[in-house]
């Protein structure tokens, strides 16, 4: 039935960004009782930068979903995989030079994003801890996409909600027990972003719809750029996020 199935994609999938959105709000609370005012300025500066990720991640993983949909509506299999395996490597692509990017110019990043003198210190721990983690996170996301359109939302949910759970357990260890403050926020949020990335790349290696092997993993761009055009709504809507963020940080 229609409904059944609308109700069993739908409230996993409703579930998981709600759990998503609650990395940020975690690390709000704890940094507020523990750093205060200016440790929550900071990882507002960062959030930026993190959302641009995000938006890269739900282009390529929504792309390979729906993809991923089409092609196998259309008993076209091989394609199907081809198109998952670019999407994975596209992002893979992507993150890695995020990672790199922001490592290099985190300095300059939070200063188009609102960074006043005294949140500086502040913003560089926290986003530079966060940097490491962007890989993780990026490919997990992306991952996660790709897990629910292979009919198994549950799985999905599981996968970051483990990592949201982990997530509020390490905070205050990291903020209170071994007092890191902001950066301890953020190797927190880091660690949790590996827990699911594992989850999910465990979970690609048995994915029933299709079969990846070795032989798929090869960039072919005008399929990478077909997945992308099916993901560009999802980046659009992410990064419109950036810009009122970024312009109300600046007007703050």
């Amino acid at each position: 039935r229609i409904g059944k199935l609308i109700r069993k994609f739908s409230v996993p999938c409703i579930i998981s960004l709600l759990v998503n959105s609650l990395y940020n709000i975690v690390d709000q609370i704890f940094i507020g009782w523990g750093v205060g005012y200016l440790g929550n300025g900071a990882t507002s500066i960062v959030f930026p930068i993190t959302v641009i990720c995000l938006a890269f991640a739900l282009m390529f993983g929504d792309g390979s979903s729906a993809f991923l949909s089409l092609k196998l509506g259309e008993k076209k299999k091989e394609e199907a995989t081809k198109g998952v395996a670019n999407g994975i490597i596209s992002i893979i692509g992507i993150s890695l030079t995020f990672c790199v990017v922001a490592l290099i110019f985190m300095p300059l990043l939070v200063n188009l994003f609102g960074c006043t003198n005294d949140l500086r210190p502040y913003a560089l721990d926290y986003g530079y801890a966060i940097a490491l983690g962007i890989p993780f996170m990026m490919i997990g996301t992306t991952l996660n996409s790709i897990i629910r359109a292979d009919g198994n939302p549950k799985f999905a949910m599981i996968s970051m909600v483990t990592g949201a759970i982990m997530n509020v357990i390490l905070d205050p260890i990291f903020i209170f027990s071994l007092k890191m403050g902001v950066r301890g926020a953020a190797i927190a949020t880091v660690i949790s972003q590996m827990v699911t990335f594992i989850m999910n790349v465990l979970y690609i290696r048995k994915i029933k719809s299709i079969k990846l092997t070795k032989k798929n993993f090869n960039f072919d761009f005008s399929i990478a750029r077909k997945v992308a055009l099916l993901g560009i709504s999802s980046f659009i809507t992410q990064m419109s996020i950036v810009v009122v963020i970024a312009v109300e940080n600046n007007v703050f």
